[in-house]
């Protein structure tokens, strides 16, 4: 009776166990406004890539009498890559709205050479800065919050993702940020003026400080037909490696970790856990059906495919003409589960992926 009392509605967690949930979100997302965005979520990539291997090592030595259940994976994928530590929705989400804060806060802090507006850098570490930390630590909580009620009412799509999404937005509101911004193209997916380099005019008719007219999430990622066929790859592989791991999560972390890589500076390197992640789920639904293992590869990198476009659709209309991250990705992500939930409640699928409806 007293255990039923100390719940927390909705959550369906007693309240110590919510409570240190809380105080470790609100570390967590200091911690990626400590490290930035981008490298929090890359380690995101690193601890899930071990939660991954140890519980495929746990699930191969399972029948081993000297090996009981449990003993070797510790839930480190959901309680440490998803959960406070590294999880997209307080870290990386942390790192977000930190980033928006201190873009116009500290707008003397942007580095050299960064041509979109400074609340976009998400490759930037704040280190120790207090009051940018406190904006991390805020968001932190504030994604937990989301996605832990999104859970507990059981909204059918991917939450973690779909708080990403959320907090960012509120970032731009908190923070006098638009929300979808001015268009200077032609249309909202047009992205010709940042293919013929235009700048920015200023109120007063000069030059806003050499920003872009139309600054797209990633400039070697954009065109419809590479996006197409990078979500292609992604997909296949995401969906063999979940053939031959059983890992729907590994694909997605090894494109996570991939971004080391970008962070350092290395040119040309995609993003592409959105579109790893959707192709494993791709064979998990196609699998029980098809029975084919290349078919099933196929269907996988058709979903990779799909996710990637819907990512670049996202960024065209969310990203490209504010001035802070909206993360393409996690619109992806929480997008295509959403109809995958949906048709799996209607009965139209005969799983929904990793989602716990």
């Amino acid at each position: 009776m007293i255990g039923t009392l100390l719940q927390v509605p909705i959550v369906g967690m007693e309240l110590e166990a919510f409570v240190v949930l809380l105080i470790a979100a609100l570390a967590g997302g200091a911690f990626g406004a400590a490290l930035g965005a981008l490298p929090a979520f890359v380690f995101t990539g690193f601890v899930v890539f071990l939660g991954e291997g140890l519980a495929i090592l746990e699930g191969e030595l399972g029948g081993l009498d000297a090996v009981a259940a449990g003993d070797i994976a510790t839930g480190i994928t959901g309680t440490i890559g998803f959960g406070a530590v590294t999880g997209p929705h307080i870290a990386f989400a942390g790192g977000v709205a930190a980033t928006a804060y201190a873009g116009k806060r500290y707008p003397e802090m942007e580095p050299a050479g960064w041509d979109y507006h400074f609340g976009k850098n998400i490759l930037y570490a704040f280190g120790t800065k207090p009051d940018i930390l406190a904006v991390g630590a805020i968001f932190g909580v504030v994604g937990l919050l989301i996605t832990q009620v999104l859970d507990g009412v059981g909204f059918p799509t991917d939450n973690i993702a779909l708080s990403v999404v959320a907090t960012a937005f509120l970032a731009r509101l908190a923070f006098g940020y638009p929300l979808i911004g001015k268009v200077r193209g032609a249309n909202i997916l047009d992205m010709t003026p940042f293919e013929r380099e235009e700048t920015r005019v200023a109120a007063d008719g000069g030059d806003a400080g050499g920003r872009l007219a139309t600054e797209p999430w990633l400039p070697h990622q954009y065109e419809w037909s590479g996006v197409a066929a990078v979500g292609l790859v992604g997909g296949i592989l995401g969906g063999f490696i979940w053939l031959q791991t059983g890992s729907i999560f590994l694909g997605y972390a090894i494109s996570a970790m991939s971004l080391l890589f970008l962070n350092l500076g290395v040119e040309k390197i995609p993003v592409t856990h959105h579109m790893t992640l959707l192709g494993a789920v791709g064979a998990v639904i196609a699998a029980p059906t098809i029975g084919s293992d290349p078919v099933v590869l196929l269907v996988a990198g058709a979903f990779g495919a799909v996710s990637g476009l819907l990512g670049e659709i996202s960024q065209r209309v969310f990203y490209s003409h504010s001035g802070t991250h909206v993360d393409p990705p996690a619109m992806a992500i929480a997008e295509f589960m959403f109809v995958l939930g949906v048709l799996y409640l209607v009965g139209l699928l005969p799983n929904a992926g990793y989602l716990a409806l």
